[in-house]
């Protein structure tokens, strides 16, 4: 006989059920939930004060890292403090807002991908066009556009998943709350809501996929008409980071979301969702800082800026003196 109770709230499974592991677990996400938050912050930071990175490139880059800031921010501290306080509980509210979030910043990011390809393709395929087309009225609308469609999404996919009442099971096999998940739990007799934002998702996945190839085969065919060999590896160079990054981020998604499910879950599972949620926005400020110049000398003009060599030296030189002053005047008593 079917279990009619109806769920006021979940608890979401973590790594461990052994308090000692769950800390140093707790501990560990910490630390690295840090790294990454200060590493997206920094280049923000930086595009935001350098004039020389007021570009449409950088514009695009500035908006993926604070997706990724609110990306990684929602999962991740609550499972920290599930950890740290021995508590996995999760109000039914609350899970409502981790997949309206985490599904409208997911998306967003896609198609902030997907402009910053065709920024790519503009920039080597019709440089003489590129200020008029990629104007800054054209980058707002194209973010604003992102932002507001991964929003619209993600209200709809939300509102899909909890339109279905929820009963049995308590648990979800995941640090967060993912709908596959609460998809095992449901008991409704029809998903066609939730198949239809599932269809939605997938249109508007595989359009933006479609975009980036595009444009790259584009850009490939174009770069390879170059004479010059430096010519090509300059080219490629301002490719290769948003390329990483796209693919990181697809990757990881596939790996999460197209795995065939499981009857029992495994660890495994949630391994792979750690990837998802953590990997890009780390990776992101990585490639950016070490394939491209450009964020590398900012960043050292920044820090030259905050901590300059004259003002060290000077620092150091009146330390010596003072040090000097105590000297003779203790040799005088």
């Amino acid at each position: 006989m079917p279990n009619d109770t109806r769920v006021t709230g979940f608890i979401l499974m973590g790594f461990s059920a052994a308090p000692e592991l769950q800390t140093v677990c707790g501990l560990f996400f910490l630390v690295m939930y840090l790294a990454v938050i200060m590493s997206n912050l920094l280049i923000i930071t930086v595009i935001t004060l350098d004039l020389k990175l007021q570009t449409p490139m950088y514009f695009f880059l500035k908006n993926l890292s604070l997706l990724d800031v609110f990306l990684v921010s929602i999962p991740i501290p609550k499972f920290i403090i599930n950890n740290l306080t021995h508590n996995n509980y999760i109000s039914i509210l609350g899970c409502a807002f981790q997949i309206l979030l985490m599904t409208s910043f997911s998306a967003g990011e896609i198609f902030v991908l997907t402009a910053m390809s065709y920024d790519r393709y503009v920039a080597i395929c019709s440089p003489l066009c590129y200020e008029a087309i990629m104007s800054s009225g054209n980058c707002v609308l194209m973010v604003g556009v992102s932002w507001a469609t991964g929003i619209l999404f993600g209200a709809l996919y939300t509102a899909g998943t909890f339109s279905m009442p929820f009963c049995g099971s308590m648990v979800i096999p995941q640090f967060f709350c993912d709908v596959p998940s609460l998809l095992r739990i449901s008991c409704s007799g029809s998903l066609m809501i939730i198949y239809i934002s599932l269809g939605i998702g997938m249109c508007l996945c595989m359009s933006c996929f479609y975009c980036v190839m595009i444009s790259y085969f584009y850009i490939i065919s174009t770069v390879l008409k170059i004479p010059t060999t430096r010519g090509q590896s300059k080219a490629f160079a301002t490719c290769i980071p948003h390329l990483t990054v796209f693919s990181v981020f697809i990757a990881t998604a596939c790996f999460v979301y197209l795995k065939p499910p499981s009857d029992i879950p495994s660890i495994t599972d949630r391994l792979f969702s750690v990837l998802y949620t953590v990997l890009p926005p780390a990776l992101n400020p990585v490639i950016y800082s070490l394939r491209n110049s450009d964020v590398k000398c900012s960043l050292r003009r920044l820090q030259q800026n905050l901590c300059p060599r004259d003002s060290y030296y000077l620092t150091v030189q009146r330390f010596c003196q003072c040090y000097s002053a105590s000297q003779v005047t203790s040799k005088c008593f």
